[in-house]
């Protein structure tokens, strides 16, 4: 069995590749199992001869914005950042209600996001929800061959202008994704501009804005704004124009319509409460019902615990995040990933060819 220090080691070398006299920053929340993993850290990092600032501040969930310490320790640029919390760092109080624009064209409402993918001044790590069983026996993985796993479905992706999505508890969706690219989650943070989970284990993309159709059937487990859940009555959400437009189900489904209409409260709020624009207030109302993510697990040691951060890496799952998207140009408050287990994935290539490169949960690459 791995030591909590052993596994930051793997962390630190295979992932993150620290070097010393580097600047690392760690955000954690006290008295949490999740201090416990960053400490770890922490002191792996100070003993490979990295500079380690470490601080600490309250939980926070999708809703709360992260400490002005927090956001002013981000601003100064460090070479890693590792965000070791309960939930999440919390949202830029300041960016949100000016937000930056980045040589790529893009506009960043968080100065993370602007620094990481922005202007790739450095490379991050960022753990929401993690447990020491989870640390402990999804991180040290074989990265090789999970780079390699993610790398050719990324390539199937990127040539792809359409993909199909259907499961046994009846998902049956269709989506463009026509002009973007796909993204990887595969623990390979080694280069400024890069980072994602520990656990590592995805290959995700973007939806093209307004394209999805169909039926989303989530039967795992999903996000909620205050925490995540394993799924007792499958929830089905119908799709229209991209945008979630019914859901039915149990609970877990009541749940889920609370917390995109929450969404959209969340941005009206910003009005008063930050100075945001109407306009912008309702781009950001409204994508809280967008569909933001298609994701594709590869991690072999991830399972269900209900526990999204290891949940979506599950090898042989889909998931659907509604809210925000990572291609920055539907920016929304909420990001809610949920589960889709024993899916079939076929992709449309611009030739007319139709390649499946998941039957039924098992890759077909």
């Amino acid at each position: 069995m791995y030591t909590l220090t052993e596994v930051a080691q793997v962390a630190l070398t295979q992932c993150l590749d620290v070097k010393e006299s580097e600047r690392l920053l760690i955000v954690s929340n006290p008295e949490t199992e999740q201090e416990e993993i960053a400490k770890a850290f922490a002191k792996q990092a100070s003993a490979m001869g990295a500079k380690v600032r470490f601080l600490l501040q309250p939980v926070k969930t999708q809703k709360d914005f992260a400490e002005d310490e927090v956001i002013g320790a981000i601003e100064e640029s460090p070479n890693v950042v590792l965000s070791i919390s309960t939930e999440k760092l919390g949202k830029d109080k300041a960016r949100l209600a000016s937000p930056l624009l980045a040589p790529n064209g893009r506009s960043y409402d968080h100065i993370f996001d602007y620094l990481l993918h922005g202007v790739k001044a450095m490379r991050a790590v960022w753990t929401p929800g993690i447990t020491k069983d989870i640390f402990l026996r999804t991180v040290p993985v074989d990265y090789e061959v999970m780079r390699r796993s993610a790398a050719l479905l990324a390539s199937f992706l990127d040539q792809a202008s359409t993909v199909l999505v259907r499961s046994p508890s009846g998902t049956d969706i269709v989506f463009s994704i026509l002009g973007r690219k796909a993204m990887l989650d595969d623990g390979d943070f080694r280069y400024p501009g890069k980072g994602g989970n520990l656990p590592a284990g995805e290959v995700f993309i973007s939806p093209a804005l307004k394209s999805a159709e169909g039926t989303i059937v989530f039967d795992g487990s999903i996000s909620d704004i205050e925490r995540d859940i394993v799924i007792e009555e499958p929830i089905v959400c119908t799709v229209r124009g991209g945008y979630v437009i019914g859901i039915e189900g149990g609970n877990e489904a009541k749940r889920l319509d609370t917390a995109l209409i929450q969404g959209l409260s969340m941005a009206s709020d910003l009005v008063s409460e930050q100075g945001m624009s109407p306009e912008m207030a309702l781009a950001y109302g409204t994508n809280a019902r967008h569909l933001g993510e298609f994701g594709i697990g590869l991690n072999p040691a991830a399972h269900i615990s209900g526990n999204m951060l290891e949940d979506e890496k599950i090898m042989g799952t889909i998931h659907f995040a509604i809210g925000s998207n990572y291609d920055e140009d539907a920016p929304a408050l909420i990001h809610l990933d949920g589960l889709v287990r024993f899916p079939t994935v076929v992709l449309l290539m611009p030739t007319g060819e139709e390649i499946a490169i998941m039957e039924q949960g098992v890759l077909a690459l």
